[in-house]
């Protein structure tokens, strides 16, 4: 019982960094009905500044630098190349991220080299006991900023005017328009705001606890195992985000223990294969078919 409580605490931290990065995710998707293949490559970009200020600002400035920097390149990324496609439908604006997620990634790893830098706080490689059960201090601390970021963008989504203009975008992008709504501004914070998710999400991706390697190739394709917990929750929810994220951890927590850690990798896209089986929109979305 002992293991499976542990499991499931870890899990539930995991899962909140996914969660973090479903949300970016389900954000552009709402704002642009675009999959953003380059999340990814905002999250080793992030990861890279800390890596390069960290010396120069300290832990918390990078920290602070990285996540601005996250959020800036999606931003510019929207601007200087989606904005000016915005006449091109969702699949060959999809196929455009790849190619920036190409570019932006390779430039990272060549410029990485063999270093592998961890980017974990205080708090990283310090498990420590609670009532028999082994708890990794980076889950924890990911929670809580979860919890707090989640909520905060709950918040800003029902109550600012960002959020109102972009649930009515997600409906219906003409009417909102002849309302009066400025599309390219709610797109262009949409991507922002992911941005920021992403730079946030790889100070707990690239530590000990979480991967137990530094920032690399393999934080990128860790980051994309946020895609099926976006796919699996419904790419048109914010809550099924949320949720899927959590599941995509425990997932990958319960079944590395009781299956194999080969096994955990593929479980996720197991089951989020069943749920699109059983519920094709995912289990909160509202659309019967996402354009990919």
């Amino acid at each position: 019982m002992n293991t499976f409580l542990q499991l499931t605490v870890n899990g539930l931290g995991k899962g909140a960094v996914f969660a973090l990065l479903a949300l970016g995710f389900v954000i552009i998707f709402k704002a642009t009905e675009v999959v953003n293949f380059a999340h990814g490559s905002l999250v080793l970009f992030g990861g890279y500044l800390v890596v390069v200020t960290r010396d120069a600002l300290g832990w918390v400035g990078a920290s602070l630098a990285g996540i601005v920097s996250a959020g800036l390149l999606g931003l510019v990324v929207e601007r200087l190349l989606l904005s000016r496609s915005r006449h091109a439908d969702a699949n060959s604006l999809a196929l455009l991220t790849i190619g920036v997620d190409v570019i932006v990634t390779e430039e990272i790893v060549r410029r990485l080299g063999v270093t592998l830098p961890f980017l974990g706080g205080a708090w990283d490689a310090k498990p420590f006991q609670l009532g028999g059960i082994t708890l990794f201090r980076t889950h924890l601390v990911a929670l809580g900023v979860a919890a707090v970021l989640i909520t905060a963008f709950w918040l800003a989504f029902k109550y600012s005017n960002w959020g109102v203009a972009m649930r009515a975008q997600a409906e219906n992008r003409e009417a909102a328009a002849l309302m009066g709504i400025r599309s390219s501004r709610v797109t262009a914070t949409a991507w922002l705001v992911a941005g920021l998710l992403a730079g946030v999400a790889v100070l707990f991706i690239a530590t000990q606890d979480f991967s137990g390697a530094g920032l690399s190739r393999g934080t990128h394709s860790i980051a994309l195992a946020a895609f099926p917990a976006a796919i699996l929750g419904g790419l048109d929810s914010t809550a099924g985000a949320v949720v899927g994220g959590l599941v995509v951890g425990l997932v990958e927590a319960l079944s590395a223990q009781y299956v194999s850690f080969d096994f955990s990798k593929s479980a996720v896209f197991l089951v989020m294969l069943v749920v699109l089986v059983v519920r094709p929109s995912g289990l909160f979305g509202t659309r019967e078919r996402t354009r990919v």
